[in-house]
């Protein structure tokens, strides 16, 4: 039993001297996200493709990552530290496979690209910027599934969200 227990507070303290207080340097139990960063404005992106109406499913997809993800409060442009702003450039549907019988469309991705910048409003330094960021996500319209299109969408605008957000933590 007492093995046990040294074993045990052995195990622990090797756990505990395996953590670094800086994220950048191993294991961390604390933030990745910059802690002088308080409030991030997010505005409605731009949308340059032909799908409308995935620029504001894109931004809401944002906001709810940063307030579910980060220590930051999304508030308006004009009460907030940093802003977060973007363009769609494209977003299309791509062939992944057909079926060798008939050469019907089995599987699809939606593939969006992203251009975006975060700012900081206090010393106009870019913190975070990108260029022709991508995501895809894929979604079957082929029997028997018959996925809408609606499901890749939402698929592809969700994972988007997921990458932007961790493309905003500090020291990547």
């Amino acid at each position: 039993m007492k093995r046990a227990l040294a074993m045990c507070c052995g195990m622990i303290a090797l756990v505990g001297a395996g953590c670094s207080s800086d994220p950048s340097r191993g294991y961390s139990f604390t933030t990745t996200h910059q802690t002088s960063v308080r409030s991030i404005a997010v505005p409605v992106f731009d949308n340059r493709s032909f799908q409308k109406g995935i620029e504001i499913d894109l931004t809401d997809a944002i906001i709810k990552e940063i307030q579910r993800t980060t220590p930051w409060v999304v508030t308006s442009e004009a009460g907030a530290q940093t802003t977060l702003t973007g363009t769609i450039t494209d977003a299309s549907l791509r062939n992944l496979s057909t079926n060798s019988k008939t050469g019907y469309v089995q599987e699809m991705a939606v593939e969006l690209t992203v251009d975006f910048d975060w700012r900081d409003g206090r010393t106009g330094q870019y913190l975070a910027s990108r260029r022709a960021f991508k995501s895809m996500e894929g979604f079957v319209p082929a029997r028997p599934t018959n996925e809408r299109i609606e499901l890749g969408q939402h698929a592809v605008v969700q994972e988007m969200a997921r990458q932007i957000v961790a493309e905003l933590r500090s020291g990547w």
